[in-house]
């Protein structure tokens, strides 16, 4: 047991907790396997999970002026794709140089449905997100896109390519990061389990790290509460 709970550990280069290596080990062996035994082997090994180690008001020309509601409400469940999408952008500094990552998340499966990254946070930055998003989404009417009060998500143009595709807004409370909560623990998960991980030898080494990290996330990382399953597992199986 102990061989296969270090593949598992390994395999996952440690963001893996006895929980998850669990659920892991469950799905490849013919038999149950006890989380308990699993949590006395890890310690007994010494492995443990890794652990994850304001922003000011601007206006910018063509920010809309008209207040956005807080509609998802930290209803953060989906019974269904493209329900509901949370969307933000974050922050990477390499060797003196920053990398914005803009991501856009699905939150009934918590799956990373489009991303953009780029050395300045310009508003191309998060319209092409959410454009590749649209893209790829069959059905749009009623969705709802959930943000932050970020400038990029006033401007009139990104509220123009909502309305045409029948996409309600959605903005937290300003200074309020738990509205968001999906979409912050992500970045967080992605920080802790890769960024601070690694030794990046440039901005092109980290972008190309960002996007394997969030294809894994989508297409591996198994989360405990899709049933053990990755994202796209996730979504393949429920609406196949």
């Amino acid at each position: 047991m102990e061989l296969k709970i270090r593949a598992v550990y390994d395999e996952h280069k440690g963001r893996y907790g006895y929980r998850r290596i669990t659920a892991a080990l469950c799905r490849s062996m013919a038999e149950p396997v006890n989380h308990k035994c699993v949590q006395r082997l890890m310690q007994k090994m010494g492995l443990r999970a890794l652990i994850r180690a304001k922003k000011r008001f601007r206006h910018v020309p063509g920010m809309s002026d008209v207040h956005v509601p807080n509609v998802l409400q930290r209803d953060f469940f989906a019974e269904a794709p493209n329900q509901k999408w949370v969307t933000d952008v974050t922050e990477f500094n390499v060797q003196g140089q920053k990398l914005y990552l803009s991501a856009c998340m699905d939150l009934y499966n918590g799956e990373v449905i489009a991303h953009r990254m780029a050395k300045r946070p310009m508003f191309d930055l998060v319209s092409d997100t959410l454009r590749d998003a649209l893209a790829r989404s069959e059905r749009a009417s009623g969705l709802i896109v959930h943000s932050d009060q970020g400038w990029h998500y006033k401007m009139q143009p990104y509220r123009a390519m909502l309305a045409h595709h029948g996409v309600k807004q959605s903005m937290s409370r300003r200074g309020n990061c738990f509205d968001n909560a999906v979409i912050e623990s992500f970045f967080g998960t992605l920080k802790a389990e890769y960024y601070h991980l690694e030794t990046h030898d440039g901005i092109a080494a980290l972008e190309a790290g960002v996007h394997d990290y969030i294809s894994y996330y989508n297409h591996e990382r198994i989360k405990l509460g899709l049933q053990g399953l990755s994202p796209v597992e996730y979504r393949l199986r429920n609406t196949a």
